[in-house]
């Protein structure tokens, strides 16, 4: 099954997020005040079946989406299962406060499990699963970063794994990785699993059946690849570097 047809299918573990009953927005703080989340937070959002990529620039909100989202979901904000939280001691690295104020739509899949991983705390989880002893963690830390991520997603526990959380894990990939990761999204996709994910990767968001959102002071706005703005600089820039730099540097 291709992602498209996979994106078709009824029954998945996340079917979207409401706003909580008596949740307050307040527009003057943050991350009320970052439209995307303004979004979420009065209109909540769907989530379709297979994958969701989430694109914006730097400061949009996509990173606070995602982890909000793995909190409302019961996940750690360093990353992981739901299962993984207990006894983490670790302070939470998202202090928004937005997981608390959405209520989950859960759907009906056969995979039940939530995995969140986040390339600015991987390390961190990576360190947390060798202190408990976990056998998955197999020694990540003597792998580059991109082989230890690949290696995380390829671990028995994701053939639990119903959806899949992602902020930026473009940060820690080589071009053909980035491909690797690509497939196994729409594997995950076709066996009828979700991803959501935050990027800035052109080759991510190309994934044929994909939906992207870009995540701007307009809030959530679903697009095509080819209208995402992080695409057409890539290409005027690969057209004409010296352009650019000429620019950037005076």
């Amino acid at each position: 099954m291709t992602p498209a047809a996979a994106a078709r299918r009824a029954d998945r573990l996340l079917r979207g997020l409401r706003p909580a009953p008596g949740a307050v927005v307040d527009a003057d703080r943050w991350p009320d005040a970052v439209p995307a989340v303004a979004q979420l937070l009065t209109r909540g959002l769907d989530v379709p079946a297979g994958i969701t990529f989430l694109v914006g620039e730097n400061g949009a909100g996509k990173s606070t989406l995602v982890e909000g989202i793995a909190h409302a979901l019961g996940v750690h904000s360093e990353g992981g299962l739901r299962r993984h939280a207990p006894g983490r001691e670790e302070d939470p690295v998202d202090g928004s406060g937005l997981g608390e104020r959405l209520q989950v739509v859960r759907g009906t899949s056969r995979f039940r499990e939530v995995f969140f991983l986040r390339a600015e705390t991987m390390h961190r989880f990576y360190s947390w699963l060798h202190d408990v002893g976990s056998e998955a963690h197999s020694g990540l830390h003597e792998l580059s970063h991109g082989e230890s991520f690949l290696d995380v997603l390829d671990a028995a526990w994701m053939r639990q794994v119903g959806l899949l959380l992602l902020d930026e894990p473009e940060s820690a990939l080589s071009f053909e990785n980035q491909l690797v990761l690509g497939a196994s999204f729409a594997r995950m996709a076709a066996e009828g699993r979700q991803v959501l994910c935050a990027t800035h990767s052109p080759l991510l968001t190309a994934l044929p059946g994909a939906r992207i959102l870009q995540v701007d002071e307009r809030g959530l706005t679903p697009v095509d690849w080819e209208d995402l703005p992080v695409v057409r600089n890539w290409r005027f820039f690969l057209d004409a570097p010296e352009r650019y730099w000429r620019r950037v540097l005076g």
